[in-house]
């Protein structure tokens, strides 16, 4: 069986679709979690096998007359896994630096022989998206995309939200709109490369079924601090095991790292 290998966690949102349940939408904090320079870079696990890297860095540009946040995730495989079966996919996302709603989505996808791209810019004023490969589609408010759902989720103020509760966006991906659903699962430390870490635990609510076992096999550990960086991602996955992906390299954050 060949394993897709999305080595971008935001990509895993794909799998955050769930029915409907009570929704909490926490409030998000002015920025102090991220700003243009940013470099993140994360290495890919099954076990002791390094599949993969993926890295998030952020500029600031002009869009449309607008100073904006430029975000741009690449994956790619490394070693054995890029000979069986070769991922170079990047997803870019133009947003607005107060509230992290995008202006504009592009991404390239180069996955084995399957290859796509596409870009989507965003109209506020009615509620609209215009995708070059589909169209112009209605979306709810305030929706979000792929890449700047990872930022929004840095900057909601976790100090108000209770273990249990769910934070709940609304994202547009591949010409579809997706209802998030990440449970907030406490505080625990965390060992890394650079110490060990106070970190807060999300849980994405995942569809059981071909990937996953049950609704909680998915686990993202944030620093428990102003830069809420993602330090550690783990994924319980059918056939293949546990898959992890851990930060490795992080550069022109806004706060030192936190230690314990």
């Amino acid at each position: 069986m060949r394993v897709r290998l999305y080595f971008s966690f935001i990509l895993l949102l794909l799998a955050w679709r769930v029915g409907a349940q009570e929704l909490f939408t926490p409030p998000v904090k002015s920025n102090s979690a991220f700003k243009a320079g940013e470099n993140l870079t994360y290495q890919i696990r099954y076990g002791i096998i390094s599949a993969g890297v993926a890295n998030f860095s952020l500029t600031e540009e002009i869009y449309n007359d607008k100073v904006v946040l430029r975000a741009i995730t690449f994956a790619q495989t490394t070693g054995l896994a890029d000979k069986l079966y070769e991922v170079n996919d990047s997803y870019e996302s133009w947003f607005d630096k107060k509230t992290c709603l995008p202006y504009k989505q592009a991404r390239s996808i180069s996955e084995g022989n399957y290859k796509t791209n596409n870009e989507v810019t965003y109209n506020r004023k009615n509620n609209t998206v215009n995708s070059k490969l589909s169209g112009i589609h209605g979306v709810p408010a305030k929706i979000l995309d792929l890449t700047s759902t990872f930022y929004y989720l840095r900057r909601v103020d976790y100090s108000k939200v209770k273990e249990g509760a769910v934070v709940a966006v609304n994202m547009y991906f591949s010409d579809a709109i997706f209802p998030c659903h990440i449970v907030y699962k406490g505080k625990e430390n965390i060992k890394t490369k650079f110490g060990e870490i106070s970190c807060i635990k999300l849980s994405p609510v995942v569809e059981v079924g071909r990937m996953f076992k049950s609704t909680d096999d998915l686990s993202i550990w944030f620093t428990d601090d102003e830069n809420c960086i993602p330090v550690l991602v783990k994924m319980d996955i059918r056939v293949v095991g546990a898959v992890y992906l851990k930060l490795i390299k992080y550069e022109n954050t806004v706060n030192p790292m936190v230690l314990r």
